[in-house]
């Protein structure tokens, strides 16, 4: 027999034949119809390399020498099959085991880690598997078209065969890893429960709840009744334009739903633009839907081994977490869209079950200019080729129509659910009002003579010397902060509020004493449920100041509020280089409420026009220009939404964190995950600062700790000096 694997516990043996045909047959059931042949063989292939005499020593002696066996599969394959059908069984069963390789050139050497440099290299006789396993005709043809099939250009077929090369190393390593997992650990893949129809019963219970009695809430629910009357249209992408305060997240929500349930898809996935604004979202599905719902909630900044559950539990959260086994996923564009641009299977394993679902892309105009080409084709490959169905969710819509049939597919089907926009204008609670250069010290006084008063800034920096000015009752937001204290910051802000409504009706003849100033960067304007009488929004992008205006008289209890845009002259450099905000400038100037639907137009097309060149730069056909060549790991490891030119910096704020970074010092290791609610951003010039004083260590484990409490202050987060010491 041909060992595979060996069960360490009871030393039963899996034969290489029976761990074959078995991830064959898994990762056959994991993929589409279209497909389904083309994965069954990778997973015959995959492990034929262990054929090899030496494996076979390693495994059943525990022989301390090192095999390659991935690239046999991939060698074999050239055996009966050819072109681009052969070429896409090589990337994944090559890379099955280290991440799907780049392609190379013919010119290659054998010592070189691409595609082309491995096939070259000489491995021991595997014939074996000849006798044991069968390889099936493919009908080659019939893949061709498939894969030619939307294409109108060489790029267009090289972005959808990189897509599917993806999408089918996907379901290669989770049938590999999950086959060897029961086998070896007993583990089986068990999925997280959710119950879509008592779901949707919860949620329209919430509704009948609300009371519908105000000319507002009136015109909430008969936007909202037009989402739910195209819940019978079939599409692929469907928009969801609806103003701040409408219940955007609920009703999406409802339609997911109601979607899932009448195309019998397998789940749910609601992608958030920010880790900051998730925890809202989460808790608001998590608390409606309690026991109905198992929701998966896929974040760095969150860890489950926090949660009073079982151990059980723990690990059924754990595996679903790699694979995305779940029927109600809630995670951020970053997880989601690396998920798909990754080239390892630790990332890609869960790509397969982003297949039969309905995806909800809140703040769907967030999506970074400089890689909307590939999160477009994502989309649209995910929604015609995979049966799934995406909802763009916003209040300030882009013209996705254009973008998509411009950047990604031509012939992709589009529904808009909300047309008629008549009753927005019930949602405007506030007027934009420019009042040009100031600065500080106007800035602040005008702020500080209203009951609570909402300051956002473009820059970090601003808002800690804004902040640094303001007189009373204060407080400040930005990635300074860890995010424990920033969800505690909001905490302390929401409660202000609440108390002051309550104090002061009407939020009338409020005394100096009680006046509220928030200074903030742009992390408030997304998520955050606060309401200020007032904001003051630095001049950006039209996008942000809507969003900073959802903050000003948010439930509408006044009937005018005002949110004043500025520039501040200690500014004015940095901004005449900001394109979001000089075409704001330009808004400014011909729309007298630059928050009406046209201007918002205007602001797109203006934006994308001119990045162009920006939207396409980091698609991966313009790396390459043929299939062989395709670089999968260097496009990879390019694939940041994140700018990356920061570096995170971990606090200790509490018994835990310090319990943590105490583990750190003594291990070397960390746990990234329940570390990151304590890490703070700075910059890497500001990081270098940081360091040339010895205040931050990684303890060689890679995550960067602060070792002096002198340099954060819980309420502006690090400090980059030290605090200077009395001695009497």
């Amino acid at each position: 027999m041909y060992k595979a694997h060996i069960n360490e516990t009871n030393n039963s043996v899996q034969s290489v034949k029976e761990h074959c045909l078995s991830t064959a047959e898994l990762a056959r059931q994991y993929c589409i119809d279209k497909l389904n042949d083309v994965v069954y063989t990778m997973g015959i292939l995959h492990d034929v390399g262990k054929y090899q005499r030496s494996f076979q020593q390693k495994i059943t002696y525990g022989k301390n020498i090192r095999v390659e066996h991935s690239t046999c599969g991939a060698v074999a394959a050239k055996e009966k099959y050819g072109n681009a059908l052969l070429l896409i069984m090589q990337y994944c069963i090559a890379g099955h085991h280290s991440g799907i390789p780049d392609g190379g050139y013919a010119n290659d050497t054998d010592d070189m880690t691409t595609l082309s440099g491995r096939l070259k290299r000489k491995f021991e006789d595997y014939s074996a598997y000849k006798e044991e396993l069968e390889l099936f005709d493919i009908d080659e043809k019939q893949f061709n078209e498939f894969l030619c099939q939307n294409c109108r250009s060489q790029k267009d077929i090289i972005e959808k065969f990189a897509f599917l090369t993806r999408y089918c190393f996907s379901c290669l390593t989770d049938a590999d890893s999950n086959d060897t997992a029961e086998f070896c650990n007993g583990v089986q893949n068990r999925e997280m429960k959710s119950d879509f129809e008592k779901c949707l019963n919860r949620i329209n219970g919430r509704f009948s709840s609300f009371e519908c009695t105000t000319e507002l809430q009136k015109s909430r629910s008969m936007i909202q009744q037009q989402v739910y009357n195209k819940s019978d249209v079939s599409s692929e992408i469907y928009l969801m334009n609806m103003p701040t305060g409408s219940g955007k997240t609920l009703c999406s929500m409802k339609f997911a739903l109601e979607r899932a349930i009448k195309t019998n898809k397998k789940r749910i996935i609601y992608v958030i633009p920010y880790n900051s604004i998730i925890d809202q979202t989460a808790d608001l599905f998590e608390n409606l839907f309690e026991e109905d719902a198992q929701i998966l909630r896929h974040q760095s900044s969150f860890s489950y081994d926090d949660l009073d559950v079982s151990e059980d539990y723990k690990n059924v959260v754990r595996q679903a977490t790699e694979n995305w086994n779940a029927r109600i996923i809630i995670t951020t564009a970053v997880q989601f869209f690396q998920s798909i641009y990754a080239n390892k299977r630790g990332k890609l394993r869960k790509m397969h079950n982003m297949a039969d679902s309905v995806i909800v892309f809140d703040e769907a105009h967030l999506m970074p200019i400089n890689f909307l080409q590939p999160c477009l084709r994502a989309i649209s490959y995910i929604t015609k080729l995979l049966n799934s169905e995406a909802v763009f969710l916003t209040a300030t819509m882009p013209d996705f129509h254009r973008l998509i049939n411009k950047y990604s597919l031509p012939d992709s089907k589009i529904t808009n659910l909300i047309d008629d926009t008549s009753l927005f204008e019930k949602f405007r609670k506030c007027s934009y009002v420019n009042i040009g250069t100031v600065d500080y010290d106007s800035l602040i006084a005008k702020a500080c003579n209203n009951p609570s008063a909402l300051i956002v800034v473009n820059k970090r920096s601003t808002a800690r010397n804004i902040y640094s000015l303001c007189c009373g009752k204060k407080f400040h937001l930005s990635t300074y902060m860890s995010a424990y204290d920033r969800k505690n910051t909001i905490d302390k802000i929401k409660d202000e509020l609440n108390k002051l409504e309550a104090d002061y009706p009407g939020l009338q003849n409020v005394p100096d004493d009680r006046k509220i100033t928030v200074v903030s960067t742009s992390l408030i304007e997304a998520g955050v449920d606060l309401d200020f009488y007032c904001v003051f929004r630095e001049l950006s992008g039209l996008d942000s100041i809507l969003q900073a205006g959802g903050r000003c008289n948010r439930e509408g209890k006044r009937k005018s509020a005002e949110v004043f845009i500025f520039s501040l002259d200690s500014e004015s450099r940095s901004e005449s280089s900001d394109e979001r905000a000089n075409i704001t400038k330009g808004l400014l100037a011909e729309f007298s409420d630059i928050s009406c639907s046209e201007s918002i137009k205007n602001y797109y097309d203006r934006l994308f026009f001119i990045n162009d060149e920006n939207i396409i730069k980091n698609s991966i056909s313009e790396k390459c220009s043929d299939l062989r060549s395709i670089p999968f790991s260097k496009y990879a490891e390019d694939f940041e939404i994140i700018d990356s030119n920061t570096v995170s910096v971990v606090v200790a704020r509490d018994d835990t964190s310090r319990q943590l970074i105490e583990d750190i010092k003594n291990t070397g290791f960390g746990n990234h995950r329940k570390l990151q609610k304590y890490a703070f951003s700075v910059y890497r010039y500001e990081f270098e600062e940081l360091f040339k004083q010895h205040v931050v260590d990684d303890y060689k484990s890679g995550i960067w700790c602060l070792t002096n409490s002198d340099y954060y202050d819980e309420n502006i987060g690090v400090i980059f000096e030290a605090k200077d010491y009395f001695i009497d």
